[in-house]
């Protein structure tokens, strides 16, 4: 429904639709019929960042390193040299030449403007002077001189100046390949390829020089920051030199293992010793165990010279021992212990083999066992106090060693790390330097040449402005449209209010209506036939609703929305149908019925008991009440309950009454009559707005329930009224 009304708004106005666009067509013509033709010129450039064709063949580090860059980097470096070419400083170059060209040369690109034309001998002289220093200096002109201010304006005056040039200036790369094309466009093919083939110069000119010193300096400062790193690292290294000479460290990590093995081996003798030194005990008390007193005091005083013998043997082998465990087990030991061991074996068997025991108890073996196990034990007595004392020397040594370790741990740390970065930076380095000896890649394959004139835009542009006109016509009704909050239709007032219309009158062409004319010529047509129509439409409904009652109020919710009109065109209606009609102007603020048929009859006169009931009676079908146009409410002329009492008698004297009250926004003077009525009909003119401060009413009218008839839509548009009469 909403886009149909749309289209319905588009007809309505589809003159201007089609209007506005000519108009747009014709002057755009006009505007463009002069314009010059425009010619292109094209250069190239090839970039070598994807193309690796140029690099050198022998060079692995440059194949490497163009596998390894990603499409993003690419593009970046792309993106680059494409601002680099279209910035203000390659600009300016091509400024000042095309400026010193039509100085200096006979044929000019462009006719000199009115500011280059005022220019005397001296002047442009001068003005080459200025443009040729700035272009050797790569320097713009400066806008706080004078001077240069106003070379800058006759440079703005040709045309020449940045802006100018960079609206018909396009650099893009080619695709995704390794190119970067520039395009001109201009009224003169000369200076089309002047100026790409200049700015193409002027860049890879400009790019090498800025690559070039950049390199220079780039390795300049890495070849200091090698140096720099080398002598902190010489530094570094003889910090730790010297530290190991004055501690007299010669191999760290070696001596410690040798510390943590020694210590390892007598931990493990300990042990052992020890374990020894508890078994061998323990064997002795138990032959102890074996002899009496008596036999033990016998063979002590039998084997004291013996035992003597002995033990100086004995002492002279724990003195060995202890020699042998402070060399730290060294072998040449080992023979002397074993021989020494071997006397006392022989001085043992030499005790035995007297006569010394007690001839009652035969215990030579016993004997001869324990001193053997004594010799054990003192053995390995003597050996764990000895070994104690080498393994507290060992401790001893190892935790000299700690603060050395720290100490070196720390020199070695930072060796290291001023190593790597002396690696780090030296590779940086020898990069750079490969990469300064390299030339740029950067080079112009394609020379700009005076181009062809460009196909014609003039007539797309014609076709575009009416285009983008009628676009424009469309944009603004749409936007009339949405904002548009009136109501149009009879369907979308009841869709609107969710209250029925009982019909509608469609807007006349002419200003006034003749009522004799529609209700008696029987043979009219067109829209004075399609009226009484709708009237009588209007009629039927109303019928229906009263449903055998007679009064019935018409209203509206502002004024001049039709009520007059209809009420008396609805009398007529009625009085066709041999009905008498009774037609009562209640509108007390607008007494519009009373001042076109000039009643003589006034209803304040009725209800004050003025007109008596008999002259009613008279053979005419239509009986018209006036009023005074006193301004007042029906309350205000008689009490509730005498007007219907007068109301009861009218509807015994007429078949149907019709009270035309005023507009709703009057307030109680239209709420006071529809107290007395049967039914209550609402006149809507189309094009209005249901607006916020429509809805009390509209509420008041709902809240009437069954006594609100619904609406009747005045001067409804010929378009909607057919679209529903088809429908």
């Amino acid at each position: 429904m909403e886009l149909r009304n749309f289209f319905k708004l588009l007809n309505r106005y589809r003159l201007t639709l089609v209007i506005v666009p000519v108009i747009a067509v014709i002057v755009t013509f006009f505007l463009v019929r002069n314009q010059a033709d425009v010619y292109s010129s094209q250069s190239q450039i090839a970039t070598g960042i994807i193309d690796q064709t140029q690099a050198q063949s022998g060079s692995n580090v440059g194949e490497a390193a163009a596998n390894l860059i990603q499409d993003s980097q690419v593009t970046q470096e792309f993106s680059n040299l494409i601002q680099i070419l279209q910035s203000k400083k390659m600009l300016d170059q091509v400024s000042y030449e095309l400026m010193l060209h039509d100085l200096k040369s006979d044929h000019p690109y462009r006719k000199p403007s009115k500011l280059l034309m005022q220019l005397n001998e001296d002047a442009r002289d001068h003005a080459v002077d200025v443009y040729t220093d700035k272009h050797n200096k790569r320097e713009s002109l400066s806008l706080f001189s004078t001077d240069e201010n106003g070379l800058q304006k006759v440079m703005i005056s040709m045309g020449y100046d940045e802006e100018s040039l960079k609206k018909k200036l396009n650099a893009y790369r080619a695709d995704a390949s390794d190119f970067i094309n520039i395009q001109y466009a201009s009224e003169n093919p000369q200076l089309s390829a002047a100026v790409v083939n200049t700015l193409t110069s002027e860049f890879i000119s400009y790019y090498t020089s800025l690559v070039k010193n950049n390199q220079v300096k780039a390795v300049t400062f890495l070849g200091d920051l090698v140096q720099t790193r080398l002598d902190t690292l010489n530094h570094r290294t003889e910090a730790l030199k010297n530290y190991k000479i004055k501690n007299r460290v010669l191999n760290l990590e070696e001596e410690a293992r040798t510390l943590y093995g020694q210590i390892a081996d007598f931990e493990t003798r300990l042990a052992q010793a020890r374990r020894e030194e508890v078994s061998n005990n323990a064997a002795m008390r138990d032959i102890d165990k074996q002899f009496r007193p008596n036999d033990r005091r016998y063979l002590e005083a039998s084997l004291v010279r013996i035992n003597q013998q002995i033990l100086n043997s004995r002492s002279q082998l724990e003195n060995l021992n202890q020699q042998y465990i402070e060399s730290g087990f060294e072998e040449g030991y080992r023979p002397r212990i074993d021989s020494l061991t071997r006397v006392i074996s022989n001085q043992i068997n030499q005790a035995g083999d007297k006569y010394i025991v007690n001839p009652l108890n035969t215990k030579a073996n016993l004997i001869q066992q324990k001193l053997n196990l004594q010799i054990q034990y003192d053995l390995s007595k003597n050996s764990i106090g000895t070994i104690g004392n080498e393994l507290d020397k060992l401790n001893r040594k190892l935790t000299v060693l700690v603060p050395n370790e720290a100490v070196i741990q720390a020199y070695e740390s930072s060796i290291a790390l001023a190593r790597d970065e002396y690696v780090n930076i030296l590779q940086r380095y020898n990069q750079s330097r490969m990469e300064a000896d390299f030339s740029i890649q950067l080079r112009q394959i394609e020379t700009g040449m005076p181009g062809q004139a460009q196909p014609s835009k003039k007539m797309l542009l014609v076709i575009i402005s009416g285009i983008i006109s009628f676009i424009f016509c469309l944009v603004v009704l749409f936007i009339i449209f949405f904002l548009d909050r009136s109501v149009h239709s009879p369907r979308e007032l009841a869709n609107r209010t969710k209250v029925p219309v009982l019909g509608f009158l469609y807007k006349l062409s002419g200003d006034t209506v003749d009522l004799r004319k529609v209700w008696n010529d029987g043979h009219s047509e067109g829209e004075t036939r399609l009226f009484r129509n709708l009237l009588q439409s209007i009629r039927f409904e109303m019928d229906n609703v009263l449903a055998g009652k007679k009064v019935m109020v018409i209203n509206s919710l502002l004024q001049g929305e039709g009520k007059t009109f209809l009420a008396m065109n609805l009398a007529y209606a009625y009085s066709l149908i041999n009905k008498r009609v009774l037609l009562i102007d209640g509108n007390f603020a607008n007494s519009g019925i009373t001042r076109m048929v000039n009643s003589k009859l006034f209803v304040e006169d009725y209800l004050k008991g003025l007109i008596p009931e008999t002259s009613l009676t008279s053979p005419s079908k239509i009986t018209i009440f006036g009023n005074r146009n006193s301004d007042i409410s029906i309350l205000e002329v008689s009490d509730e309950k005498s007007i219907r009492e007068k109301l009861n008698r009218l509807r015994e004297i007429f078949d149907v009454i019709i009270i035309e009250a005023s507009a709703l926004n009057t307030l109680n003077k239209s709420k006071e009559w529809a107290l007395f009525a049967d039914k209550v009909l609402t006149v809507f003119k189309a094009g209005n707005e249901l607006s916020d401060r429509q809805k009390p009413n509209l509420g008041y009218l709902k809240a009437l329930n069954k006594r609100f008839a619904g609406w009747m839509m005045n001067q409804v548009e010929p378009d909607q009224v057919v679209t529903d009469v088809q429908e």
